[in-house]
């Protein structure tokens, strides 16, 4: 079979945006929300979280962190806490009297409701690739993003079902004015999918815009649209110990809007952490700790979740690098120290090599499965990232989603069913020492469902390859983004929404958007 082909198999079936043109669409699996059926990995004892739990306390207590923005401080004062110029210390008493307050699972409704998302429990989520600079694919190498790369990317996070959310800009739109981008690309985002969306912290205005453009495509009057959470943000702490001003700002615009909030800790052990993991992971919990008692304060109950992005060095260039051993565990621990707080997770899919070669799998199945056996909730990055974040890959999105695919279906429980039909005493029986079970009405009444059917794996013979061309994964990845975006077609949207948001863009844009420094 070509890439192409459809597939007659438990995964066969079309996307339901797509439609029949030059070249068939891909079987894919149909839009669910995978639930982790498994036991999670946990690499630290209880006297371990219990260390790892204490140590971040000391360091809120003891040490402090650094808020960069005078209203979060101020707020924080309110709440008892003791602030020298701009550094914040806590008492564990009350950072853990805030997390009873944040909900252990939440639900993101988008416009299209059919693509909500519980971010919590035993729920995962797959993001698409957020916020590269750069853009490859193998026809045009590498590029620095624009507005067409954006757009073709969006495309493919709309079309793949295993993608439930379009995350951060999938790469940075470089070509369009910093003052008015954000108005683009959601405008883009919130047209060309349905998928629930987030929104950056980069400043009042931007913020401002982006959760009203974000209500206006819901249909929601103000009062309804912050009831409940329908876009979010992910803000990231400047290790060691510090919340940067925007970050801070917009946190707290989306907290009071009823929006939810994702803080993630960029620790690099040997770097911006200590070298050694229980080290570096207990940095992080203090930082996003610190950040999430705040929003609690702010509004008790608004969602938040953990994030882990603690990876190592190189330490022979002092590169950053993904996938490692240490990344791995540092993910599995901050899983366990989430679990004990209560709160949602999220990690990454993330990887340092510079093409979508075999390097980038093997690191981005290392991160994939440290994400999943951690109990992750929301993973970031699940498909595009190349070169450490630097780069958006067409064909790596692609082969990612091959990999989410099979994800997917090693939680289907049905795998591991164990009733009658499934153990299949009498087939056995039927076939005994001598035969075969291609022929039993057991495998006849099963075999177009009973196993995963790739879009994008060959498992043909050595001579089939070859004599059809040879064609290696990232090569055959070229050809399907390529037919996807051909097929594409946006799904639908309210025409007296879409002429609402677009102008609300127009008249921000003849405002001048947000300030910019150029």
């Amino acid at each position: 079979m070509t890439a192409h082909q459809p597939k007659r198999g438990r995964s066969g079936g079309r996307a339901g945006n797509a439609r029949r043109g030059a070249t068939e669409t891909i079987a894919q699996m149909p839009w669910q929300q995978p639930i982790n059926i498994d036991r999670p990995t946990e690499p630290l004892p209880p006297e371990g979280v219990a260390a790892v739990h204490d140590t971040a306390m000391r360091v809120l207590e003891e040490v402090g962190v650094e808020f960069l923005n005078a209203e979060a401080r101020d707020t924080l004062a309110k709440a008892g806490c003791r602030i020298e110029g701009e550094n914040v210390r806590m008492d564990r008493e009350w950072v853990m009297e805030m997390l009873t307050h944040a909900p252990s699972q939440f639900t993101l409704t988008p416009r299209n409701p059919n693509h909500a998302v519980t971010i919590g429990g035993k729920h995962m989520a797959f993001v698409n690739v957020s916020s590269p600079p750069n853009v490859m694919d193998l026809d045009r190498g590498r590029r620095v993003g624009d507005m067409g790369s954006f757009r073709d990317l969006l495309k493919l996070t709309q079309y793949f079902n295993c993608i439930h959310i379009a995350g951060g800009y999938p790469v940075e739109p470089v070509d369009v004015h910093a003052s008015v981008r954000h108005l683009d690309c959601l405008y883009e985002k919130l047209t060309l999918t349905d998928k629930v969306v987030h929104a950056y912290s980069l400043g009042p205005e931007r913020v401002e815009d982006v959760i009203e453009m974000a209500r206006i495509a819901s249909g929601l009057d103000h009062s309804t649209f912050e009831a409940s959470p329908h876009v979010y943000t992910n803000i990231n702490s400047s290790s060691p110990l510090k919340h940067d001003w925007p970050m801070l700002d917009g946190a707290m615009r989306f907290a009071r809007r009823g929006q939810p909030v994702i803080v993630t800790p960029f620790t690099l052990a040997g770097a911006m952490a200590p070298v050694t993991m229980a080290g570096a992971v207990a940095l992080s919990v203090a930082e996003g700790l610190a950040a999430i008692a705040l929003l609690q304060f702010i509004r008790p109950g608004v969602g938040v979740a953990l994030g882990s992005f603690t990876s190592n060095v190189d330490m022979k260039t002092g590169a950053p690098a993904f996938g490692t051993p240490e990344y791995v565990r540092a993910t599995q621990m901050t899983g366990q120290m989430a679990r004990f707080y209560g709160l949602p997770m999220r990690a990454s899919n993330a990887c340092a090599s510079n093409a979508p070669d075999g390097q980038a799998m093997w690191e981005s199945s290392n991160s994939l499965w440290a994400a999943v056996n951690s109990g992750v909730n929301l993973v970031y990055h699940a498909a595009g990232w190349l070169e450490g974040g630097l780069i958006a890959s067409y064909e790596k999105f692609v082969m990612d989603c091959e990999l989410l695919q099979q994800i997917q279906r090693y939680m289907e429980p049905s795998i591991t069913a164990t009733d009658p039909d499934s153990l299949a005493f009498d087939a056995i029986a039927e076939v005994g020492p001598a035969g075969h079970f291609f022929g039993t009405q057991h495998t006849q009444d099963r075999y177009q469902t009973a196993f995963y059917s790739p879009f994008m794996s060959d498992w043909r013979n050595f001579e089939a390859w070859q004599e059809s061309g040879a064609v290696w994964a990232a090569e055959r990845a070229n050809k399907i983004w390529k037919g996807v975006l051909n097929e594409y077609q946006p799904p639908a949207m309210d025409d007296a929404t879409r002429e609402e948001l677009a102008a609300f863009v127009a008249r921000r844009k003849s405002e001048g958007g947000a300030p910019t420094d150029f």
